[in-house]
Formats: structure tokens, sequence, C-alpha cells
């Protein structure tokens, strides 16, 4: 039992990110919707458009962990927003938030010991809680990179 509670420890940490990545929070802090429709030359993505993804990717990970009716979005277009800038402040504290509320939820599903991490869905193709939650971890800090470095390309970043 105490291996287990050390893994869903390790990755609640993983998800949470702070160790080898700047965590989520400090990073979407602060981002004005003018900003987060900003481009970028030699880019194909603005701010907008990563987070976004990865609030429907999160949801998409998040609902496919506690849903077995659900039915992911076509990849890859229902993965990303059409347009490249949020439609004003609140639409994008709004995603912003969704985000957080997600990870949130990922949290619990791993922290509840009545959750099997390695017993696969009946609904997936081998997915299992423990996959899932790496997945998030991995998916995010990939695109909180690209967040921070277009942040700082864009100016906005300490």
């Amino acid at each position: 039992m105490e291996h287990d509670q050390q893994l869903r420890n390790q990755l609640v940490k993983l998800m949470q990110g702070g160790q080898a990545f700047t965590p989520l929070d400090e990073l979407l802090d602060g981002i004005s919707a003018e900003d987060a429709g900003k481009k970028v030359p030699e880019l194909p993505y603005t701010l907008w458009k990563l987070i976004e993804h990865l609030r429907i990717a999160l949801y998409d990970i998040l609902e496919f962990s506690r849903n077995p009716s659900y039915e992911s979005p076509a990849w890859p277009e229902g993965y990303w927003p059409t347009e490249d800038v949020p439609s004003n402040q609140a639409a994008l504290h709004a995603s912003i938030n969704s985000i957080k509320e997600g990870l949130a939820a990922m949290v619990q599903l791993v922290q509840d010991q009545n959750n099997d991490l390695f017993e696969p869905f009946a609904h997936g193709s081998g997915q299992n809680l423990l996959r899932e939650a790496m997945l998030v971890a991995e998916h995010n800090a990939y695109h909180l990179g690209e967040i921070l470095v277009l942040r700082r390309l864009l100016g906005i970043w300490k």
C-alpha cells in the first residue's frame, strides 16, 4: 500500500509541474486577451491556440478516464480551436480556469485509492489511469514549454 501511495503522490507532482518546468498556474498568469492573439513569425500558433488546445486535450483525457461512454473529438481538428484570438478576456480566463479545474479533477482521480492505477479501462484498448495521468503530465509539459517560449518572444515573460 505504501508504494501505491508513493506512486500516486509522484504522479500528482508530475501533473502539477514545478519540478522540471514552470507550474501551469504561474505560466498562464497575467496573459491578456490581446497578447493571447498575437502572432510570431514562423510559428503556426498563438497563445490562445495553445491554451485552448491544452483545455480540449485535458478534457478529452479526463473524460476518457472517468466516462466509459465518452467519445473523443475527431483528430486532429477537434483538438485545436479554429480562431487565433480569444473573443475577450472573459473567454481567456474561462479557458484557463477550465484547465485548472480539469487538472484538479485528474489529480482527484489519481488520489482516489478506489481507482486502480493499473487496471485497463473496459472501454479502452489497454489504457489505464496511470497511463492517462502520465499523458496529462507529458502533454502539459510539452505545450507549457511552447507557451513559455512564445511569451518570451512576445516580451511578456520575466
